[in-house]
């Protein structure tokens, strides 16, 4: 199955962010830190351009921590400024607060040069749908003052938040582009709720997720459902769904309903911790 979403306004969101990139000083890119080369927009790199840059690898907690650090070297080698991020509980904001007033101070130096009168530091906040960009600058601010939500598409607009930090951000919609060129990038935006539920395979996405947690975190499944992994994707569904009793009129092994059991459990770190986008 392919996987694409790409609605109209995120056309209009990707002209708005070109339009308004002149007006701030650097820009934070979230990631989700279990698929963090697959939530990173093709696009962004050439819009943002020599921007400075701080990649934040969001939702930390429910990615496998060793192959977060594995990510973060990563970045860090190709010289890109990486924090860990934990939006729950505001581990890491410290620091991005930190590299933010460093980036801040070094332009206000240059346009001091210029005659220009200091101002706060301006930041956009950029990434894919429900990476976590609103809640990021609600902690930022300390006050909710972007709108969040567990499902893509929360932001339509900018918006532009003060702090009490001499720091702006500028909140905007999160954005995937046009064509997903690899078929699996398309699954991991999808399995972790990037794309809307309602235009997605839930069985296809149980099927590939259940294939890849055998491939690569053996033993997982077995622990979280008592059912041994030595038989298919599709069949081990069928144990499962049978296992957690998901069965319609008739006795009938309702797939849907525990491929959706499945796929909501990953993305609520039930399943543990788990990263798909693996460095080779």
């Amino acid at each position: 199955m392919q996987y694409q979403w790409y609605p109209g306004h995120m056309v209009k969101a990707k002209k708005l962010i070109k339009e308004n990139l002149k007006l701030v000083d650097l820009v934070l890119e979230l990631l989700d830190a279990r698929i963090p080369l697959s939530s990173r927009n093709p696009d962004i790199d050439e819009i943002v351009g020599q921007k400075p840059r701080i990649i934040l690898l969001s939702k930390c907690d429910l990615a496998d921590k060793e192959k977060t650090n594995l990510w973060i070297n990563y970045f860090t080698k190709n010289n890109i400024k990486c924090v860990e991020v934990d939006l729950i509980k505001g581990t890491g904001l410290k620091k991005v607060l930190s590299l933010a007033k460093e980036i801040g101070v070094q332009k206000h130096q240059h346009q001091l040069l210029k005659g220009r009168i200091n101002r706060p530091t301006r930041m956009m906040i950029l990434g894919i749908p429900n990476v976590g960009k609103s809640t990021l600058i609600n902690k930022l601010a300390n006050r909710s003052v972007a709108q969040t939500g567990d499902k893509p598409g929360v932001t339509k607009n900018k918006q532009w938040i003060k702090t009490g930090n001499n720091l702006e951000m500028m909140d905007t919609p999160g954005v995937l582009w046009p064509k997903f060129d690899d078929e699996m990038v398309g699954f991991k935006l999808a399995v972790t709720g990037a794309i809307r539920d309602e235009i997605v395979n839930f069985e296809d996405m149980a099927y590939r997720l259940i294939e890849f947690l055998m491939d690569n975190y053996p033993g997982l499944l077995n622990k979280r459902y008592g059912v041994p992994e030595n038989i298919t994707a599709p069949e081990y569904l069928i144990a499962l769904s049978e296992k957690r009793g998901f069965l319609k009129q008739g006795n009938i092994v309702d797939y849907l309903k525990g491929a959706q059991s499945l796929v909501r459990e990953f993305r609520q770190g039930k399943l543990g911790r788990i990263t798909l986008d693996l460095l080779s």
